[in-house]
């Protein structure tokens, strides 16, 4: 039987929040290099909620740690580019213009709207948290005293908005069922 939010949002407070401080700290000291500690915290937690929701997670601990490990590997494959062309060749290249097509710019237009819809069905506190959070890109403390809330709540609400977005992204065919 799949958790309810309230059911998730007490393991994630009592099982997974209390490790915050030592994943930041396993982050920092493995991946030196990582600028935004803040959106791979957040990455794993989403990926934790969504292992836990499909009955994945027995020990919290362990599996938020190797989560962080693997999100942490994601973004370093992501982001991995090899230059096939040498610096010198550069400046002879041909450029064409940058700016995107029509076409692009109609599906990137339709991919806002279907976000804003995405972002619009979630609860009210979940959709401030994360507008706050992702949308103005206020810290997570800020959101919390603004809100009248804890930080656990705010880091919740984000993980459970990121989660429930991505499912809706999911169920409107934007998203393939790896791309996590």
């Amino acid at each position: 039987m799949p958790l309810q939010d309230a059911d998730l949002s007490r393991w994630f407070a009592d099982e997974v929040q209390p490790h915050e401080a030592d994943l930041r700290v396993f982050l920092r000291r493995s991946y030196p290099s990582l600028s935004d500690i803040d959106d791979l915290v957040q990455e794993t937690y989403a990926r934790v909620f969504r292992a836990k929701s499909a009955g994945k997670v027995t020990e919290a601990r362990p599996y938020l740690f190797s989560t962080a490990r693997n999100a942490a590997c994601d973004l370093f494959r992501r982001s991995k580019t090899i230059s096939i062309i040498r610096l010198a060749e550069i400046e002879c290249l041909p450029v064409v213009e940058d700016m995107p097509g029509v076409a692009e710019a109609i599906d990137h237009a339709h991919e806002l709207a279907i976000l804003h819809e995405a972002i619009g069905a979630l609860p009210d506190r979940c959709r401030q948290v994360l507008t706050l959070c992702k949308v103005y890109g206020l810290p997570h403390r800020e959101v919390a005293r603004r809100l009248g809330i804890s930080e656990h709540t705010v880091n919740a609400q984000v993980a459970l908005g990121v989660l429930r977005c991505r499912n809706f992204l999911r169920a409107q065919g934007l998203m393939r069922e790896r791309e996590t």
